[in-house]
């Protein structure tokens, strides 16, 4: 038996979801740049914020391409993603990098899992605009560093980690009051999502990365 096709109106709700992320990820990534300590840094974070505009732009065509305006489709999830960036903006580089690690990274795991659930081409779409690894290595390198430089810096970024996943997952309750229960039908697509899996999965991977960039849990 063939497993069920997602809801048009689903995919569209988290193509919707990922393009918004995308979109504002770009715009703190750029800001976050000029608190770079060098130059070699700046343009790095410079780089992974033009990633982020270039995937922000396939899913507005993608989204275009099924009808779907883009900025209906992202509509209703703005309050909730710009709350999310509003409420965590960093203060130094340490902590831009560690949001970009840890806050990124939450999102990503989530984002991959849901995507089990979308037929071709949209979900390979969605795991294209995924980020890449290197910018995640590279985060964490900085971390490292920081730490290395002043220990005592590990203690105030593992708090900081804590208050992105915390922050993270208060607004992403709002994201699921606000879709309509769009995204709650592609989680619900039989065996394809386990939600229980799901939760167990996100706080196994964040808890290695957090041990990974030196950081406790």
């Amino acid at each position: 038996m063939s497993a069920p096709t997602a809801p048009a109106f689903a995919v569209a709700d988290l193509l919707g979801l990922v393009a918004l992320g995308e979109l504002l990820a770009f715009e703190w990534m750029a800001a976050d740049a000029r608190l770079a300590p060098d130059l070699r840094r700046r343009a790095a974070l410079g780089e992974m914020a033009a990633a982020e505009v270039a995937n922000y732009r396939r899913l507005a065509d993608r989204l275009t391409a099924l009808g779907v305006a883009p900025q209906d489709a992202m509509a209703p999830y703005v309050e909730a993603v710009q709350a999310y960036h509003d409420s965590t903006e960093p203060r130094d580089w340490a902590e831009a990098v560690t949001k970009a690690y840890v806050g990124d990274a939450i999102t990503d795991d989530f984002v991959r899992e849901v995507a089990a659930a979308l037929d071709e081409p949209d979900r390979q779409l969605v795991l294209d605009v995924l980020h890449e690894s290197r910018y995640a290595d590279f985060a964490a390198a900085e971390i490292r560093i920081a730490i290395d430089a002043d220990p005592r810096v590990a203690h105030r970024l593992s708090m900081w980690a804590r208050r992105l996943v915390g922050e993270a997952l208060s607004q992403a309750s709002r994201v699921a009051a606000a879709d309509r229960g769009a995204l709650t039908a592609l989680i619900a697509q039989g065996e394809r999502v386990n939600v229980e899996a799901l939760l167990r999965q996100l706080t196994a991977a964040h808890t290695e990365r957090m041990t990974a960039a030196g950081l406790n849990n």
